[in-house]
């Protein structure tokens, strides 16, 4: 499944070359349009919430509670890099959780050690993805979607629709609850996540490969880049991240429960999203994503310290993700007519 081109449309040396600095900074608007509108987010919310929104309080909420959405933004486009999309980011995310603490409530593991089970399966769960994807020929959405249901079924079956309690270490509790340097330790989980990522994708053979892929799979199968091996191995790293978002998830709320997980796809999504419009727009990347989950944060942030309802979170998510895709719809078609 083609669901993003891995085409970026920032402006090259050529393009800029002969061009003054206004037009240059016309040209340039598009790429950070996202990151000067967060900017001007966080500005408007401080004038006018002086008081709570530029506190250290409020940054260490958005930094603990945005962290694990930003893991699974990021989880989410490493598939997407390649053209495939992977659900299971927001069904896997509810089992993770669950088995976090069961294994050692339930069943006496020690944190360490359930932590590294929870990772293997979250591994294997990916590559089970991916030869649904590769070797059964399944679309991406679909393949996903089934097997993140089913994953949601196994939470359903393994609680029984009941909360899984327990007393747990000390130690497990520090992976969420740790500040380091007056900011929660979380955060340096998604800025060394996301360091590593951009490395891997934008400097190495595997990310110029992973982008290949989708902007193309057939002329970068007859270049002789092992495609299926790639992909499989882009679904496993994303169960994999989706897994340590369960573990940071167990460790944050000290219980499991099925109705707890699904509401992170959404957001997941839209960071993902957001991420193809801005930085590289026209193809999915590292900082464009996290971009996308602060701007999320920071309005989200805003508008309920102004007194937002409940629904006001859901409802600015799927009207940011309608306009990510509907931006990124754009980018792609305007690249066409360049071409043409």
């Amino acid at each position: 499944m083609q669901s993003i081109e891995s085409s970026a449309l920032e402006p090259t040396k050529a393009e800029l070359k002969g061009l003054t600095f206004g037009e240059k900074l016309v040209r340039f608007i598009p790429v950070y349009g996202l990151l000067i509108l967060t900017a001007f987010l966080i500005i408007l919310f401080s004038i006018m919430l002086p008081d709570t929104f530029p506190t250290m309080l409020n940054l260490r909420a958005i930094l603990s509670d945005k962290a694990i959405i930003a893991i699974l933004s990021l989880a989410a486009m490493i598939p997407m890099a390649a053209g495939r999309i992977d659900l299971t980011v927001g069904y896997g995310i509810v089992i993770w959780h669950i088995l976090a603490i069961s294994l050692q409530t339930l069943y006496g593991f020690p944190w360490p050690v359930t932590v590294i089970i929870v990772l293997l399966l979250g591994a294997f769960v990916g590559f089970l993805n991916g030869i649904l994807v590769e070797v059964a020929k399944i679309d991406s959405f679909i393949a996903t979607l089934g097997t993140g249901t089913v994953l949601y079924a196994l939470a359903l079956w393994h609680t029984g629709g009941r909360q899984v309690v327990g007393a747990l270490p000390d130690g497990f509790y520090a992976l969420s609850s740790t500040f380091v340097f007056g900011l929660p330790i979380t955060a340096y989980y998604v800025f060394a996540i996301t360091v590593l990522l951009w490395l891997i994708l934008e400097y190495t053979p595997i990310g110029r490969y992973l982008y290949a892929i989708g902007a193309n799979q057939k002329a970068a199968e007859l270049n002789g880049i092992p495609t299926r091996k790639f992909v499989v191995g882009a679904f496993i790293s994303s169960g994999v991240m989706t897994a340590l978002a369960g573990v940071i998830l167990a460790s944050k709320l000290r219980i499991g429960q099925a109705s707890v997980g699904l509401e992170y796809l959404l957001p997941a999504l839209v960071g993902a999203f957001l991420g193809s419009t801005t930085i590289k727009p026209g193809r999915v990347n590292v900082w464009g994503t996290i971009i996308g989950v602060s701007i999320l944060a920071v309005g989200i942030s805003g508008i309920q310290q102004f007194g937002g309802s409940f629904w006001v979170e859901p409802m600015f998510n799927g009207a940011t993700l309608l306009v990510a895709i509907g931006i990124a719809g754009y980018a792609q078609r305007r690249k066409g007519a360049v071409k043409k």
